[in-house]
């Protein structure tokens, strides 16, 4: 599971822990297993891709990989070799440095802070030309060189060509761990040359412990049982919804969405009505919602169907909007409209 910051969890950051701080991991042993398999083989795979819905622990089992190997370099190791899984003790040398993010053989790219102050909504190309020199250079410690890109669904067309080229000739001991929600929007060429790893929702009470581990709160509480009932195998969402009047506001979207290609305008004004202008929690949860009910369908669509092609477009139309309303402090009603409007005419085709 990810306890730390999902695409809804911006405003509360503090008080979540990151993925790079986070040492436990809740329902996803098969796949921490093949991970491990893969390495002690000695024939690890260069890069990764680390696919499911957002809010499950995609980037946690990333950073949990990236320890274990930064940690014991050779894989043919006897603590390799008898090892049960990739855990590693958060007072361990290796799991400190790569918390403070002060390890010079990881690299970890996600969306930074812009001019406004606020995150951006991309991984940028400089970012990710960032790669060039990081693989182009001996590994500062020796081993490994370890590159996180979380999520690979932030990358746009210069960034995702700029990290084709790392792709396509890896040197020596480089690993790259991609994480996505939606592979289907990534391109060809970059899936092509990724191992697949699908991580399946969680549990209910996989999140539920989660969600008690994340927020140092009981896991006998009626709101985190409430909001690991809804949220669908994401503790993102979960850890979302947990803030203010947030599960009802996810209900009453849950439901116009349900009823699409068709939607009553007056329920949309409404809707526009809740999200304000100023707070950017509702919106977080209007945009975690709206991804979610995309996301599905992106992984259901057979890739490049016209089918796949429209709901790709109205994603990035849709995370553009919000992104520049969240911005600009824009009304929120045409948002609301515009949306649905994309969302209509993707789902009609």
């Amino acid at each position: 599971m990810n306890v730390g910051k999902t695409d809804a969890d911006d405003d509360v950051e503090n008080e979540v822990p990151h993925p790079r701080t986070t040492t436990v991991l809740f329902g996803h042993g098969e796949a921490e297993k093949v991970l491990l398999e893969a390495y002690r083989g000695g024939r690890i795979p260069h890069a990764w891709l680390i696919g499911g819905p957002s809010g499950i622990g995609k980037a946690t089992l990333a950073y949990r990989m990236a320890r274990f190997v930064l940690a014991y370099p050779d894989p043919e190791a006897q603590t390799v070799q008898s090892a049960s899984s990739l855990a590693l003790a958060p007072d361990h040398r290796v799991a400190s440095r790569v918390a403070a993010q002060g390890h010079g053989n990881l690299l970890a790219l996600e969306r930074t802070v812009g001019d406004t102050g606020k995150l951006r909504n991309i991984i940028t190309v400089d970012q990710i030309r960032r790669t060039v020199s990081f693989f182009g250079s001996t590994a500062s410690e020796g081993g490994w060189r370890i590159c996180i890109i979380d999520p690979a669904d932030d990358l746009r067309g210069p960034g995702a060509n700029a990290l084709l080229k790392i792709l396509e000739e890896p040197p020596a001991n480089s690993l790259l761990l991609l994480t996505s929600a939606t592979p289907a929007r990534l391109l060809p060429t970059i899936r092509s040359r990724c191992r697949r790893l699908t991580l399946r929702a969680l549990a209910e009470k996989d999140v539920v412990l989660a969600l008690a581990r994340a927020l140092g709160r009981d896991e006998i509480e009626p709101a985190l049982r409430t909001a690991a009932a809804v949220c669908e195998g994401s503790v993102g969402r979960a850890i979302s919804l947990l803030e203010g009047p947030s599960l009802a506001l996810r209900s009453r979207l849950v439901a116009l969405l349900d009823r699409l290609p068709t939607f009553d305008p007056m329920a949309l004004h409404a809707l526009g009505d809740t999200l304000g202008s100023a707070e950017s929690r509702p919106l977080a949860v209007f945009l975690d919602t709206i991804n979610e009910w995309l996301g599905k369908r992106l992984n259901a669509a057979p890739s490049s169907t016209p089918k796949m092609v429209r709901f790709a477009q109205a994603w990035e139309r849709i995370n553009q909007a919000v992104a520049e309303s969240d911005t600009y402090n824009l009304e929120r009603r045409p948002l609301v409209f515009r949306v649905f409007g994309w969302l209509a005419e993707a789902e009609r085709g």
